[in-house]
């Protein structure tokens, strides 16, 4: 179910007074505990539904081309929530779109690649840009199209779910078909 027909469901189910089926919704926080995996690394990630398309802190970025394909390299720092170690890994990953945005402070373009986190208990590949975000709180913010995957967001709650994926956890897959041609402000 695409983003657009789960907000369309919520508001129908809103208006019929259909409380039971959003009980069966997953719930999240503004804040959540995720994974990025493959490594498993605990991170606090940030539900923000100002943002379309999620961000990851990573450092050392650099686009290159391999084969004739458009790749970035990059190096993720992420200290574990769990168990307070520092994880730091290279990683070079094909370049999945260029993202374009214009602020106050002017135009910025990012990287953006495929990657999967995990909340509650299921594996989510999702589009991320890629951006130095060691000055902000939280190292993964989870943007719209990620929140739509997901379930309701209840934005004055924090920590509703825990990360418990394993090799068994239910898989969702980034779908092209479902992205929107709207560019973030």
């Amino acid at each position: 179910m695409t983003m657009r027909c789960k907000a369309w469901a919520l508001a129908a189910a809103l208006l019929a007074g259909a409380a039971p089926a959003l009980a069966e919704e997953k719930v999240f926080g503004w804040v959540e505990k995720a994974l990025v995996e493959p490594w498993g690394v605990e991170v606090k990630a940030k539900l923000d539904s100002g943002a379309l398309t999620s961000s990851l802190d990573a450092r050392d970025i650099e686009r290159f081309e391999r084969d004739g394909d458009r790749w970035v390299r990059f190096r993720l720092k992420l200290e574990d929530e769990e168990s307070g170690e520092v994880f730091s890994e290279r990683l070079e990953l094909p370049l999945y779109r260029s993202l374009r945005l214009r602020g106050a402070g002017g135009t910025d373009r990012r990287p953006v690649v495929l990657m999967k986190v995990c909340l509650g208990d299921t594996i989510y590949e999702e589009q991320f840009s890629l951006r130095d975000r060691g000055d902000m709180n939280y190292p993964l913010l989870l943007g719209r199209r990620t929140i739509g995957h997901l379930g309701l967001l209840d934005v004055r709650e924090t920590f509703l779910s825990e990360p418990r994926c394993d090799d068994d956890s239910p898989l969702v897959e980034h779908d092209p078909e479902e992205e929107e041609v709207v560019e973030e402000p």
